[in-house]
């Protein structure tokens, strides 16, 4: 079976649904990943053909696709701040604005230090911030924390994945028992989060692959009180950080003066609201002075 073939089919099952570069996109990461083959091979070599069995995954990821599952979920990986990473419908699909989130902590003022770090990431998720966190400070004990044991299990496999150690915990952010662990007496220089904060108002706005496909728990938070993460690790930040430790949030993109009102009434100082790529409010930092 050619290649443009089913190429073709790609786009006559899913033209409806999406934009038709999307698609071209589509097939060629299914390509790239089952077949290691590069958009340039069809270019070069319009004729390129594969077997019936050979094409049997990549009909299987075209179904998947049909019923809107993400790409991400379909191929079981995703690439974040240039490392692979295993995700399921545990997880969340990491996302630009978490990169840049990252890329914001690292050219903090802690990418100027050398002195032995402890960073604590709460809601982890995939892994994808306190792993590339750990990554990247070679100085730095990192501590992540998930509510969900699935999501816990994506995390380690993809630390092991990624050759960095971090310590996971099962953990309820929102529960009063947490703060008796002995990990949450610790001094940390940076504690950071992504917790839910999409308000169920805002589920109408979401597209059917997120919000048939990715978990709930991970995603929604109630509409009477949107920042109650926030505020859980606000406290447990202003408790637990050291003089001069930061604290970082990704954020609701309307909720942004909410947010650095929040900081503020907790002394934070020096708070910094910050757009994403987009010109949308999606991150915070505050600094705890004592």
């Amino acid at each position: 079976m050619k290649l443009k073939t089913l190429q073709e089919t790609f786009h006559h099952a899913l033209d409806g649904d999406y934009d038709s570069r999307e698609v071209d996109h589509f097939f060629f990461m299914v390509c790239e990943y089952y077949f290691n083959f590069k958009r340039i091979t069809l270019a070069l070599e319009p004729d390129y053909s594969i077997s019936e069995t050979e094409a049997i995954p990549v009909l299987d990821a075209l179904e998947s696709l049909k019923r809107h599952e993400p790409i991400q979920y379909v191929l079981k990986s995703t690439e974040f701040y240039g490392m692979e990473f295993q995700v399921n419908n545990s997880v969340l699909i990491p996302r630009p604005e978490t990169e840049e989130l990252v890329a914001w902590i690292i050219e903090s003022e802690l990418g100027q230090t050398t002195k032995p770090l402890r960073i604590l990431d709460i809601g982890t998720g995939s892994g994808c911030i306190a792993i590339s966190l750990a990554k990247k400070f070679n100085n730095a004990e990192v501590y992540a924390v998930d509510v969900s044991e699935d999501a816990l299990a994506v995390a380690t496999q993809n630390a092991e994945h990624n050759k960095v150690d971090v310590n996971f915990i099962h953990a309820d952010i929102l529960s009063v028992e947490t703060y008796k662990n002995a990990h949450f007496k610790l001094p940390f220089d940076v504690i950071v989060s992504n917790p839910p904060y999409v308000r169920d108002l805002e589920k109408l706005q979401m597209k059917a692959n997120v919000l048939d496909h990715e978990p709930h728990l991970a995603l929604f938070v109630e509409d009477h009180d949107p920042l109650k993460f926030y505020k859980a690790i606000t406290k447990l930040a202003k408790d637990n950080l050291v003089n001069n430790g930061l604290l970082f949030f990704e954020i609701n993109e309307f909720l942004g003066d909410e947010m650095v009102d929040l900081l503020k009434a907790h002394t934070f100082t020096h708070v910094e609201l910050r757009q994403d790529m987009f010109k949308r409010n999606r991150m915070i930092k505050g600094i705890k002075e004592l």
